[in-house]
């Protein structure tokens, strides 16, 4: 799978309100028919009940209550939506065309129900649904029109002959004019519809920022107290543990409980810093930086730290040296970030890999691991403040790498496969010859072990 940031995912689910939406206002207008059908041919001087068009217009709304059960059916499930809203655009202009059929032919005033089939196909999945409904009405609508005048397709034998037997000018003329009527609507639908779409996605990332923002403050606020109150307490741990263990009479069970109490107090102030920059972030100042250089600096710190100084490794392979313009302290945060997350999802036995490369315009910064991978439930989660898959984690690493990215301009692209690890790569402009080069990012894509 592979997460790119900055693009929204699919809306399956904003779909599939939409679908049950529609099928709800489908029944209502097909009950409306109904009802107009039952007023109009009940009345005294018009067609008998019994009559062939009324039958067969009574069958054809029936069957089309029916699909509407099948369609809440598989709504239900919450399964292939996007087949189901096309099967429905098709299925619909195929019942129109029944009913244009049983009302006058080319002539028919029913021809206008295409045009709402449109309408709601741009609804449902903008411009393609469109297109796909009005695609779907002149296939059924040419044909059946065309096997009338030739008479392959009987005329109603209740319905005046006048209404189907046109002169070929005549039926030119209105298979043109709804063909154009199609169009426009069909077009103005499709890019209201696409217009509205990016008008929410936009309004909704706005929405989102102003969360973040609100939920940054209130960590901002808690942070402040926290790393007054709790780094004190222990940098007086970690230097009563240090003289401790220079102690001649401790054993070595002794010394190695030190370590423990060390390690868990280094833990837990880079856990204060991940929430200092979190919650009071530093507007960046970009200089010229080797980001491989201080890529193997993190790994070989980090190589002796932690579960990385016991049962995990960290190596570095790439190039020697890879200038971007950067803050230096950020970027070695996000870098350190990267591999402490790398090592926390590793297991026993492990090795994290970290890797600088140069591609065209860009520096892409590696760091993979053989962990247990990313789930699918986390994929949308993944840099959210607060949110772990770990018991111990703190859910904060992730987010700072995603502000400093954000920050910077930076591009991250993560890949994993359930089991068999992850791979974060972080995509940066080069810097050469005194400026940065001008490639986006954003343009340049990886090739995932699997899309997502």
């Amino acid at each position: 799978m592979r997460i790119a940031l900055g693009i929204p995912p699919t809306a399956g689910a904003s779909l599939a309100r939409r679908l049950t939406w529609l099928t709800g206002v489908r029944l209502v207008f097909l009950t409306i028919l109904l009802a107009f059908l039952v007023l109009f041919y009940g009345r005294q001087g018009q067609l008998q009940i019994d009559s062939f068009t009324v039958k067969a217009a009574t069958l054809t709304l029936a069957v089309a209550y029916a699909m509407a059960g099948a369609y809440a059916v598989v709504l239900r499930t919450g399964r292939h939506t996007r087949r189901l809203a096309d099967v429905q655009l098709v299925l619909d202009q195929l019942t129109w065309s029944v009913v244009v059929y049983l009302s006058g032919g080319a002539s028919s005033g029913a021809t206008s129900f295409y045009g709402l089939t449109c309408l709601s196909g741009a609804v449902l999945t903008g411009m393609r649904g469109a297109s796909l409904a009005a695609v779907a009405a002149m296939a059924f609508y040419i044909p059946g029109v065309f096997a009338v005048a030739a008479g392959w397709l009987p005329v109603p034998p209740d319905q005046p002959l006048q209404l189907y037997l046109l002169p070929a000018a005549d039926v030119a003329y209105e298979i043109l004019i709804n063909l154009l009527v199609l169009a426009v609507v069909t077009l103005l639908s499709g890019y209201l519809a696409e217009r509205l779409r990016l008008t929410g996605g936009r309004l909704e990332r706005a929405e989102e920022r102003a969360r973040r923002a609100e939920h940054m403050a209130m960590l901002g606020k808690l942070a402040a107290g926290l790393a007054h109150e709790i780094r004190n307490p222990l940098g007086s741990i970690a230097g009563a543990m240090q003289i401790l263990t220079t102690s001649s009479g401790l054993s070595d069970e002794d010394r190695q409980l030190c370590g423990i109490v060390l390690r868990e107090t280094s833990r837990l102030d880079d856990m204060v810093s991940d929430m200092m920059q979190l919650a009071r972030p530093r507007k960046p100042r970009p200089v010229p930086v080797d980001l491989a250089a201080l890529a193997r600096d993190v790994v070989q710190l980090a190589s002796g730290s932690g579960r990385a100084a016991s049962d995990v490794s960290v190596e570095y392979s790439g190039v020697a040296e890879a200038t971007v313009m950067a803050d230096g302290d950020q970027l070695r945060q996000l870098v350190w970030n990267l591999v402490r997350n790398a090592v926390q999802a590793s297991g026993a036995g492990d090795t994290v890999r970290v890797a600088v490369n140069l591609e065209p315009r860009l520096v892409v910064l590696t760091v993979e691991d053989d962990g247990i991978g990313i789930d699918e439930q986390a994929r949308e989660q993944l840099f959210d403040a607060f949110f772990t898959t770990r018991s111990q984690g703190t859910g904060v690493g992730l987010a700072v790498v995603k502000r400093i990215a954000d920050d910077h301009g930076f591009d991250i692209v993560v890949e994993s496969e359930k089991g068999r690890g992850a791979s974060f790569h972080v995509r940066i402009a080069r810097y050469v010859a005194g400026s940065v080069e001008t490639g986006d990012p954003r343009n340049t894509s990886l090739s995932p072990r699997l899309g997502w």
